[in-house]
C-alpha cells in the first residue's frame, strides 16, 4: 500500500494511514528520499497518528529515514505517536534516537519552521 506524500511548501508530509508491511516501509523510504531530493525539501514530516502498533523493523526504518534525509539536508520530525505505541516501544526497548518528534502535525510544522529560521545549517 502506497503512503500518500504531500508537498507543503519546502516540506514533505507522509501520512501513514494503516499498518505497513516491511516492503511498504522500504517503498516509503525510497519515495521520501527521492522526492526530498527532487523537490529540494528542507523538512519531512512522517505522521503515524493512525498506527496503533509499531514493530522493531518499522521503528528502525523510520529512524533510518530520518538519518538519511538529514544527510540530504532535510530535517525529519515524526508526529502523532499514540500513547499506547510509545509505551510498547519503551517496554520493547525500541527507540527513535536522533529523530525529532512532535505531538501532532501542527506542532511538527511549527518545529520545522522554527529550525528553518535558525542561523547556520538549520539543524543538527
Amino acid at each position: 500500500m502506497a503512503v500518500p506524500i504531500l508537498k507543503q511548501g519546502d516540506y514533505l508530509i507522509a501520512s501513514i494511514q494503516t499498518a505497513l508491511s516491511d516492503t511498504d516501509v522500504l517503498e516509503l523510504r525510497d519515495d521520501l528520499l527521492q522526492r526530498a531530493g527532487m523537490h529540494r525539501s528542507k523538512g519531512i514530516i512522517v505522521d503515524v497518528t493512525a498506527l496503533d502498533v509499531m514493530d522493531s523493523f518499522a521503528s528502525r526504518s523510520l529512524r533510518a529515514i530520518a538519518h538519511m534525509a538529514n544527510l540530504r539536508g532535510a530535517q525529519t520530525v515524526m508526529v502523532g505517536i499514540q500513547p499506547e505505541v510509545a509505551f510498547a516501544m519503551v517496554q520493547l526497548g525500541l527507540n527513535l534516537e536522533g529523530v525529532h518528534t512532535a505531538l501532532d502535525l501542527e506542532e511538527g510544522l511549527a518545529f520545522l519552521d522554527r529550525i528553518a529560521k535558525e542561523p547556520g545549517d538549520g539543524g543538527e
